[in-house]
């Protein structure tokens, strides 16, 4: 690329034309900045409710808001965060942003669709605030009938309708990433020379494609037992409550590798560039994501396990439950191998891999527990579960995403973050979870129940270690948030390759101009053909210092 087209490509940042340039534009890497924008923002509205939580949980018997108002916000966290934050966040940014430059597309397969899924997400994300604001809803993130349906007044029916339209949302997101896949390709781009990014995404899209239309008619049908008192659910009305939960989780859990798959194709990609090393066992980890997506629908009844489920129904759940855990195993055995003997880099993204692997690890062996049946009866509905869930969530998926964006963010914007403060930070957040989260295990263990705003008196160390830890969590959350926006303007600017990485998104300036490639490429090579430092000369010397 020429020193003309590069200064093009950082005007093109720049230069917004107007706010209307940004509303009606077409181009999917401004379309993935709207999304990072608006995703943040709920991300820390998700974060204000559940501060509120861990005031009210450093002594047992929590003053700082009463049972209902208790109830409300961790409905608030739940739903903000899931369907809100997590579900949306890799895809619609790192997707959004990478997929059609890693396989040598312009842009995605449907431009203006892309933009109509941001406004339906913007749409739905309205709604949702709307209902936060008009009562709120306290019925918890999974609206369990027939407390959703019949007993509870707050609105209900807002949030569910908030959730079935930001759904759609997903639905034109998915179908896009899977035409595109499918269509757009660069000559060469074979299916096995394709970034494992884009194979986690494009597993991810069949399952918003498949799964998501299941939850909006499930929720559709709360309201409409709400509103017009039709029995489907509510066994008042000659409904059936176990239906809802067969319904719920049927999505419920595929939604889980919703919000983990795209994380492990971030890793997928970070783990070979700061190791300098080919990724170990590339068709097997490829077949892994598309087995988790497959496998995903499989094992629902294990989250209703004391529902009333037969004995040999709960054995079969639980065999598949054990299953799904191979392909998710397979991952990080090649990760693993694929640092052994590496010519490893401590930078940022690898830090937050690292740190992925370590707390998806937990979490994956610990959801290995609760597919026991004995253990799961025991420690069913207990913090043990919060816990488990927030090492997949929260420790995979955030940190996945904060990894991909430290990754990517030299490409995103054309400057460099402060290295140092990006390395504290990620260290601040690894040690924050763990103090926050390593307790609840703990506690569900003893028997603490989840969703009470009481506890009996002998909880109360494990709990002010939990909120002790989510202070310092927030704060390096917060971190990121404060360095990466000032290096927009204080950073030090970088050549396309700072990484000295592989892949067709490197050959582009930073940040890439408006049309991807003026010319569209031709793959003949193999994915991650990485040589140790020193072998080969790379586009750019690795940068990474403070702001310059």
């Amino acid at each position: 690329m020429n020193v003309q087209t590069q200064e093009q490509s950082v005007d093109y940042l720049d230069t917004a034309y107007g706010i209307k340039s940004w509303l009606l534009t077409t181009d999917h890497k401004r379309i993935a900045i709207l999304y990072m924008i608006s995703i943040t923002l709920m991300f820390f509205i998700g974060g204000a409710a559940v501060s509120i939580i861990r005031l009210q949980l450093l002594t047992p018997q929590g003053t700082v808001v009463d049972p209902g108002t208790y109830n409300k916000l961790f409905t608030i966290h739940g739903i903000v965060m899931i369907f809100f934050f997590l579900i949306p966040s890799i895809p619609t940014v790192l997707g959004n942003f990478f997929v059609p430059l890693m396989i040598g597309a312009r842009d995605l397969a449907f431009p203006r669709l892309n933009l109509l899924s941001w406004y339906i997400y913007i749409t739905g994300a309205l709604f949702g605030l709307w209902a936060i604001i008009a009562g709120g809803v306290d019925t918890g993130w999974t609206f369990y009938v027939p407390y959703s349906t019949e007993s509870s007044t707050t609105n209900v029916v807002g949030a569910a309708l908030a959730i079935v339209i930001v759904g759609f949302s997903s639905i034109l997101t998915g179908l896009n990433f899977i035409v595109t896949t499918h269509r757009l390709r660069a000559p060469g781009m074979t299916w096995w020379r394709l970034p494992l990014f884009v194979w986690t995404i494009y597993a991810t899209s069949l399952i918003f494609v498949l799964a998501t239309p299941v939850l909006a008619m499930t929720l559709l049908l709360i309201a409409v037992e709400r509103i017009f008192q039709v029995g489907v659910f509510d066994p008042a009305l000659g409904g059936d409550p176990l239906l809802f939960q067969h319904l719920f989780w049927f999505y419920s859990h595929p939604a889980v590798y919703i919000m983990i798959l795209p994380g492990m194709g971030v890793v997928s990609e970070v783990i070979p560039c700061f190791s300098r090393k080919m990724v170990f066992g590339y068709r097997y980890v490829a077949i892994a994501s598309l087995a988790i997506a497959v496998l995903g629908f499989l094992v629902w009844g294990h989250h209703m396990f004391v529902a009333g489920m037969s004995v040999p129904a709960a054995m079969v759940f639980s065999i598949l439950s054990y299953l799904v855990a191979i392909p998710s195993a397979i991952k990080v055995f090649n990760w693993t191998a694929t640092l052994y003997k590496g010519s490893i880099s401590l930078d940022a993204p690898m830090l937050y891999a690292l740190g992925f692997i370590g707390l998806f690890a937990i979490g994956g062996l610990t959801g290995l527990f609760l597919a026991a049946l004995a253990v799961d009866v025991h420690v069913h509905d207990t913090y043990f579960v919060i816990a488990h869930f927030h090492y997949i969530m929260v420790g995979g998926a955030v940190m996945a995403y904060l990894g991909g964006l430290h990754y990517w963010w030299p490409k995103m914007t054309g400057r460099m973050y402060p290295e140092f403060w990006a390395q504290l930070a990620a260290g601040i957040i690894f040690f924050g979870f763990n103090l926050t989260f390593f307790p609840q295990f703990l506690l569900g263990y003893l028997g603490m129940p989840r969703r009470y705003a009481v506890y009996p008196p002998e909880f109360q160390v494990l709990n002010d270690f939990s909120s002790a830890g989510a202070t310092i969590l927030g704060v390096g959350y917060v971190l990121p948030l404060v360095y990466l926006l000032l290096s927009l303007r204080l950073g030090k600017t970088c050549g396309p390759n700072p990484w000295g990485a592989t892949g067709l998104e490197w050959t582009t300036p930073s940040p890439p101009p408006a049309e991807n490639f003026l010319v569209i490429p031709v793959v003949t090579k193999e994915p991650y053909l990485y040589h140790r430092r020193g072998q080969t000369e790379q586009t750019n010397e690795k940068v990474g210092g403070p702001f310059g």
